[in-house]
């Protein structure tokens, strides 16, 4: 495993890190221990020692298995990031995000946290609720003066711009951004990040799995067809220097292998293949109008639509061509469990029972037009 020092922090962290949005669940969408914790435990043995979770992940449990998992490992050779989202003025009142912050200790079972994030943070909701005096930001201080928090940091799906001006804003220490050879709009601002001294973490290293298929993609670039893409997505990633982790949410044994295996080669990506990337990425960049990062906050839907399998589905016709496989994958979306090699066993219904009652739109980072994609995904695979 290799290991980069996160920023100015002097910590230093594995370049591949675990995500734990995307544990094994239960019926209720709250963390199968009994299969969670061996695969948390797995990656720390292999080298990993950077988690990432956050106070709503899989109803708060996400926070519960990390904790757990992380008993009877020295506390102070791993490194915690969860998050707690300031979304609205009442969750930047301090007794409110206090509160929350407790609850992470409480769940984590740790007497401080590494990372502590602004969880999806936009830059009108640091000016107008977290910045202002006696709001989050000041509480969080006195939790560093504490030693309850040991750096203060931010996850964000805002614009570039916007990333760049929580950037230099001088107040943290890191940030968590989306980031992958068909996403690269962050680029600038994960730039200037490392120019001001912040560690750089990246989400969606493989496109939320999108990236990890098997597909023709590179079939065209002899150089690249060798390659398996989940492996050049991670080369991609790591190649930035400006990249200090990129997060990966493993749900099995083979992901957290195949995985820790890319990290330990993390050979530098060469520049005729960073063009040939992007020419590609160029040549299939109809995949923005549709993208799709699998974090799943539009859900849950109230008609039980499991919206980022359709919109995963979807993308494999519009952008890798595989129509009949998306056509079958699509089929199984009957609202019993199925399995799948890419997030294990699954439930939810396609989109043939949408009726555009348009609530998961203001949920979607990506501002992503759902009704309609889910419209043409029912026209197209159903």
């Amino acid at each position: 495993m290799h290991y980069k020092t996160f920023g100015q922090t002097g910590i230093r962290v594995s370049t591949l890190g675990y995500g734990a949005l995307r544990l094994p669940t239960l019926e209720d969408e709250t963390c199968d221990f009994e299969k969670s914790l061996p695969l948390l435990r797995r990656g720390i043995d292999l080298g990993i020692n950077f988690i990432d979770t956050a106070y709503d992940y899989l109803e708060g449990t996400s926070e519960v298995a990390v904790g757990r998992a992380i008993r009877g490992y020295d506390r102070e050779s791993l490194f915690i990031s969860t998050k707690i989202p300031v979304h609205e003025k009442e969750d930047g009142k301090p007794h409110v995000w206090r509160a929350k912050f407790e609850e992470c200790l409480r769940r984590l079972d740790t007497p401080y946290i590494d990372f502590m994030m602004f969880h999806n943070l936009k830059w009108r909701e640091f000016t107008d609720y977290i910045a202002p005096p006696g709001m989050a930001l000041d509480e969080i201080r006195r939790a560093c003066s504490e030693g309850l928090v040991k750096h203060i940091c931010f996850s964000s799906h805002d614009t570039p711009e916007n990333i760049i001006r929580l950037v230099d804003t001088g107040e943290f220490a890191g940030m968590l951004v989306q980031y992958n050879f068909l996403y690269q709009h962050n680029a600038p601002a994960i730039a200037r990040a490392a120019q001001k001294g912040l560690g750089v973490s990246i989400m969606g290293p493989v496109g939320g799995g999108r990236l990890a298929i098997p597909t023709r993609f590179f079939s065209d670039e002899k150089d690249l067809s060798e390659m398996k893409p989940f492996e050049l997505a991670f080369r991609f990633v790591w190649g930035n220097p400006n990249v200090t982790t990129a997060f990966s949410g493993m749900s099995d044994w083979a992901q957290i292998e195949q995985n820790v295996a890319a990290a330990e080669q993390e050979t530098e990506i060469r520049e005729d293949e960073r063009q040939k990337i992007n020419r590609l990425a160029e040549e299939y960049n109809k995949l923005a109008e549709l993208y799709c990062t699998g974090c799943g906050y539009c859900l849950p839907c109230p008609n039980g639509i499991l919206i980022s399998e359709v919109f995963r589905y979807i993308n494999w016709h519009r952008v890798w061509g595989l129509t009949a496989e998306a056509k079958k994958a699509y089929a199984n979306l009957t609202g019993e469990e199925v399995w799948t090699p890419w997030l294990g066993k699954i439930k939810g219904l396609n989109a043939s029972v949408c009726v555009q009652c348009g609530e998961c739109e203001p949920k979607c980072p990506q501002n992503l037009s759902i009704v309609e994609q889910l419209q043409e995904a029912e026209t197209v695979l159903g």
